[in-house]
């Protein structure tokens, strides 16, 4: 077992940072959830995100998705499946994988990671993110509407 974390800039490729992110979608009211960060302590222009976080070791990885989309939120999310991964364009050694899923349980009681969430239209979306955000997923998301 590592237990430092190694530069990741020191390989060559194919090691990356893994985040997964959840596109929460409410088809009743067609909006999304997205969450506001503040200071992140990697990324000084990021603001706004779709819920989520790294996950564990040892675990399957939509169910480490679940897990910490509820206990940053407060909401239990189930996974329809991973939808759309791609690098992160402010820092090529983090690999994004977002995952559709609908909230089944729970309501939005945020941890310290986030100060604030909201649901917003697809149309919405953009305009909150301060980081890069992927026409492929804007195509992907307008679809769901």
């Amino acid at each position: 077992m590592i237990n430092d974390i190694p530069d990741l800039r020191s390989f060559e490729k194919g090691v990356f940072f893994v985040n997964t992110l959840g596109i929460i979608f409410d088809p009743a009211n067609k909006k999304f959830l997205i969450a506001r960060r503040e200071n992140d302590p990697h990324f000084d222009d990021l603001k706004w995100t779709f819920p989520g976080g790294r996950p564990s070791y040892g675990k399957d990885l939509e169910e480490s998705f679940e897990e910490v989309v509820q206990r940053r939120t407060g909401l239990k999310v189930k996974s329809l499946g991973p939808v759309f991964s791609r690098l992160f364009k402010e820092d090529d050694h983090v690999l994004l994988i977002y995952y559709l899923c609908e909230a089944i349980g729970g309501e939005v009681k945020l941890t310290e990671e986030y100060s604030e969430s909201k649901w917003v239209d697809a149309d919405e979306l953009e305009e909150h993110f301060t980081t890069s955000f992927d026409p492929r997923l804007k195509e992907f998301i307008e679809n769901l509407r």
